[in-house]
């Protein structure tokens, strides 16, 4: 059976309980926000088919198709079924209007909507204003919307990012760009000691609605200083919540969903994955910080992965298809906390876990998520819990020594093959 890993933080949501966690010191989510608001806002909530009933409120606004008797027919046959409200989700980018973004240009247009709704919202980082940023996230927003609120700042990491949360603290919404979340390093004080524990330490009398972004990970031949995935270095700071991007879709909901949080947010965004393009609704949407993606609707194995990794779980799954097997992929997109609802229903119905993540092995969010698995699932496992992570090893320079260091296609359906005997 599954190893008990002890000693890592709480993942369960805001609780009013005496004992203490990270999470509890994070103010109450944003899930009381009604289906569809006075703008005809879609709000995304679970994959499941709970909340299904609630998504059908949603009304299309005048102009917009109906759905078809094909889709409603797919939307009542898939009721009771893990993943019904991502088949809805699917119906609706049918059915609405729609047009065509890569990812950086999701998170761009997320953050311009947000900029023109609120006038609180302001960026700030190297590069970020005439420029446009290293990889153009905030092109064209500093001659929308001027210097003030798109800031231009020196190489400083600890003192921008400190200059960010005392613009939080004092009624601002800003988001801090880290032109490479390596660089984020330098503002770990910063992040730990007052983006996190603020509103704690001041009583509740400060909040901290910050964002802090940037691009990581492996691939691009960066070498073993630009190429970190800081994840797990975060996970541990208490107050803070962490989500992950991995599709255009998802790029623009949970940015918009991060600067409207009254917690600091930390989104981390791949820089492989800054050109994947996908349809986006015309309609304004925002997704929960704390819920998890049904990639896959599956029987047999439940795998758990997130940002550039679902692409190398989803290509293992074609090959696993092939071979007789039904796996069930799920994108975990919020790294703390884990929504452990979702995860829970396919656990319970497939009884066998495979984590794959680019994070490294000792003390990664696999780690994290084994542990968090174990102790609220352990009786529905059937075989120990599997966690593919990246080598313990500096990111090599060159590129094949560089992709030796992450998880790859075969491995996966290896090791699904091995807990699946």
């Amino acid at each position: 059976m599954a190893t008990l890993f002890q000693g890592v933080g709480a993942v369960t949501p805001f609780s009013a309980s005496s004992s203490l966690d990270s999470n509890k010191l994070l103010l109450p989510s944003r899930k009381s926000l009604s289906i569809s608001d006075s703008r005809g806002s879609i709000f995304v909530y679970r994959s499941d088919a709970l909340n299904l009933k609630a998504a059908t409120r949603l009304q299309l606004s005048p102009g917009h198709q109906k759905r078809s008797p094909s889709e409603d027919l797919l939307l009542h046959q898939s009721r009771g079924s893990f993943g019904a409200f991502g088949l809805y989700l699917h119906c609706l980018r049918i059915a609405y209007p729609w047009h065509e973004l890569l990812l950086f240009e999701a998170l761009r247009e997320g953050l311009e909507e947000e900029m023109e709704r609120d006038p609180r919202v302001c960026v700030m980082g190297e590069d970020v204003g005439h420029y446009g940023g290293s990889y153009k996230v905030t092109k064209g927003l500093a001659e929308k919307y001027g210097d003030l609120r798109v800031l231009d700042t020196p190489i400083a990491e600890n003192s921008f990012t400190g200059m960010g949360i005392g613009a939080a603290m004092t009624g601002l919404r800003p988001i801090v760009e880290g032109m490479n979340m390596g660089f984020l390093l330098l503002a770990f004080n910063q992040i730990s000691n007052n983006c996190g524990m603020l509103h704690y330490t001041s009583g509740g009398q400060f909040t901290i609605p910050i964002v802090i972004r940037g691009p990581g990970g492996v691939g691009r031949q960066l070498g073993a200083e630009h190429s970190q995935r800081l994840e797990s270095y975060f996970q541990s700071i208490p107050g803070i919540q962490m989500v992950a991007c991995s599709t255009p879709y998802n790029a623009k909901g949970l940015m918009k969903a991060a600067i409207r949080s009254e917690n600091p947010v930390i989104l981390f965004e791949h820089v492989l994955l800054y050109n994947l393009k996908e349809r986006i609704p015309d309609e304004e949407y925002v997704l929960s910080l704390e819920e998890a993606e049904m990639v896959r609707p599956g029987e047999h194995i439940t795998i758990l992965t997130y940002s550039r990794m679902r692409y190398h779980v989803m290509q293992a799954a074609k090959t696993l298809v092939n071979k007789g097997y039904d796996p069930e992929v799920i994108d975990i997109r919020s790294l703390k906390p884990f929504d452990l609802y979702t995860i829970g229903c396919s656990v319970k119905k497939t009884h066998r876990v495979l984590i794959v993540e680019e994070c490294m092995r000792t003390g990664g969010i696999g780690a994290s998520l084994t542990a968090a698995i174990t102790e609220n699932f352990h009786d529905y496992l059937d075989a120990p819990i599997v966690c593919l992570s990246s080598q313990d090893v500096p990111t090599p320079y060159a590129g094949t020594l560089e992709e030796w260091t992450v998880v790859q296609p075969a491995q996966i359906v290896s090791a699904v093959e091995q807990l699946c005997q």
